[in-house]
């Protein structure tokens, strides 16, 4: 049996996408991979309290401690490197971090993104702003995506990506749960199976899953 790995989750909010990936460890869906650490940029989220009660070790680290985002990576990156962490995934970590954190793990941070990259993709990309942007340019098809994380914002070679059906009557909000339940929640703890069984590879900004 290969050696189980770890995986820090960080977030920043409420955390539906790690309650997800909790869901799916508890099903014995994860592989080998099991989450061991969830760190928060900013205290009192509720991502924590949904950790505390999978018996999830939680920690804080608060941008506002750190006078420059140089000093935050540094300690993100030293913190998860001393808890062994094999595999990062962003669940709503909105943060920014810089190299230090991609060289200590390259080709080892995921992330979903709640559309077909590369569509409504990149700065400013986030949250309802997806949404919104989708239903005004009248997508009959959004979705979500699982792609590894890169320098470059939402640029990230693509692991997994899933097509939802958008309604002619959805709001952002309505096309946001939609997506959760229909792409999101499912597409990340796959990709992390995947990763955690070694079926990874990339390639020239290509994902090749093997079977």
């Amino acid at each position: 049996m290969a050696q189980q790995k770890k995986i820090a989750v960080l977030v920043s909010g409420g955390g539906t996408n790690l309650q997800a990936l909790i869901d799916a460890q508890g099903r014995g869906e994860l592989g080998n991979g099991k989450i061991t650490l969830v760190i928060a940029s900013k205290p009192g989220v509720y991502a924590l309290e949904r950790a505390a009660n999978a018996g999830i070790e939680g920690r804080v680290l608060a941008r506002k401690d750190y006078d420059s985002i140089a000093a935050y990576s540094k300690a993100l990156a030293d913190e998860m490197t001393a808890a062994g962490i094999d595999l990062v995934v962003l669940a709503g970590f909105l943060t920014i971090f810089d190299e230090q954190v991609y060289e200590a793990f390259p080709n080892k941070i995921i992330n979903v993104h709640p559309a077909l990259i590369p569509s409504f993709c990149g700065k400013g990309f986030y949250g309802l702003h997806v949404h919104g942007a989708a239903l005004a340019k009248g997508v009959k098809v959004s979705g979500a995506t699982v792609h590894i994380v890169t320098p470059e914002c939402d640029a990230g070679p693509i692991i997994l990506q899933k097509a939802v059906e958008v309604m002619q009557d959805d709001t952002p909000e309505t096309l946001q749960r939609r997506i959760m339940e229909e792409a999101e929640w499912k597409l990340l703890p796959e990709a992390v199976k995947l990763f955690c069984e070694d079926k990874i590879t990339v390639e020239d900004n290509r994902v090749f899953i093997r079977e």
